[in-house]
């Protein structure tokens, strides 16, 4: 009975640990993806609903700078452009961004290789990893220039050696992201890009904003399209990467639900275990029914046994998850690169998940094996 008591408290031991570990892992992981976002997207955009671009007056301007939540703002220009550097082609975004935008996100942080954009410098650029893979473009090499095009706007016959606005640029540096981040973007200066496209002074794709509150985002994003109206369109950082945090939180309950399916199998060790007990105990259990206990008060022993076991093998497998997820945070003890361990996350609500789950499942577990207590069975 102790060996079949002992690989039941193992089972449990090893898919709280198990759990534990996993729901740590995609915490960490959330955390590491999420400040992925940091560097390529604001914490608020706000665009115009209709067209690609509106012009900043004065009521926009006041509506942000009133705002004591909005702790700074950067006028961005955006559009699809033609890239062409040697023998090779690439369709991408540039971004023109002012000298502000480094405060809004964390993009100079994100420089792989190279510097951030300098005004004191003209015509440069940073471009992502993936683009200047495909076009084998590297910094700081002061031979062939970049090509940025971009359509010339109009109707009618367009003169085809003649079709495009075009602009060179030397590549001051390159960052690194998410795959479609590094794909998408050529950073330049905001008139840069606002003499490649003949925007107006005036004239923006958009305005990302930093919020002092990150908990409190959505509600200033709500009051700012009640300000602003349905001529613009005001995004979260969420909501700009809806599909990103779908699929991220999906991961996170689907495995959640895989291993709370192996710690159902596993409490079918404590369900058997309990059982043998009752079957070895069964002399036991007619002497204690004959001195007057009740049915119901012999199924509470054993219901109260299993419990105590499957809360014991949770503790230790919580501890030794514990320490194995504060080992790995502090020494890398797994890596995915050479420089770059798994990222794991203690989070107190990861325990409470861990406890809840082993505790219901344990006592349920319970309830079913001291189910097998009944009268006839003691009296056979």
């Amino acid at each position: 009975m102790n060996i079949i008591t002992i690989i039941a408290s193992f089972g449990v031991i090893v898919s709280s640990l198990a759990l534990f570990i996993i729901l740590s892992g995609f915490s960490g992981l959330r955390t590491f993806s999420y400040s992925l976002l940091d560097a390529s997207d604001p914490d608020i955009k706000i665009t115009s609903t209709k067209g690609k671009s509106f012009i900043l007056d004065k009521n926009i301007k006041q509506h942000i700078e009133d705002k004591s939540s909005i702790l700074g703002y950067s006028k961005v220009i955006e559009e699809r452009v033609f890239l062409e550097y040697a023998d090779k082609n690439e369709i991408a975004y540039i971004k023109g961004v002012d000298d502000n935008y480094t405060t809004i996100t964390k993009i100079d942080s994100a420089i792989y290789i190279g510097d951030w954009l300098d005004k004191n410098y003209r015509n440069t650029a940073i471009i992502g990893r993936a683009t200047a893979l495909k076009l084998s473009l590297g910094v700081n090499s002061y031979g062939k220039p970049l090509t940025i095009m971009v359509p010339k706007p109009g109707k009618g016959f367009i003169n085809p050696t003649n079709a495009f606005y075009k602009m060179e640029v030397q590549i001051l540096g390159i960052y690194s992201g998410t795959e479609e981040f590094e794909s998408k973007y050529v950073f330049v200066t905001l008139n840069q890009a606002k003499n490649l496209l003949k925007f107006k002074d005036n004239q923006v794709s958009a305005l990302e904003l930093k919020i002092k509150d990150t908990n409190n985002i959505d509600a200033v994003a709500e009051k700012l399209q009640n300000l602003l109206g349905t001529a613009y369109t005001v995004k979260t950082k969420e909501q700009l990467n809806e599909v990103f945090y779908k699929v991220i939180n999906t991961e996170n309950f689907v495995s959640y639900l895989i291993f709370t399916l192996i710690i159902i199998i596993a409490l079918f060790n404590v369900i058997g275990a309990i059982i043998m007990m009752i079957i070895d105990k069964k002399q036991n259990l007619k002497t204690l029914y004959s001195l007057g206990l009740t049915i119901e008060e012999i199924k509470k022993i054993f219901r109260y046994q299993g419990f105590l076991l499957t809360c014991f093998g949770m503790l230790v497998g919580l501890l030794l998850g514990i320490i194995l997820v504060l080992l790995q945070d502090s020494y890398g003890l797994f890596m995915i690169t050479q420089s770059l361990a798994y990222p794991v996350e203690l989070q107190l609500y990861n325990v409470f998940i861990v406890i809840f789950t082993i505790t219901v499942l344990g006592f349920f577990a319970a309830k079913i094996a001291s189910s097998r207590i009944n009268k006839k069975f003691i009296e056979k």
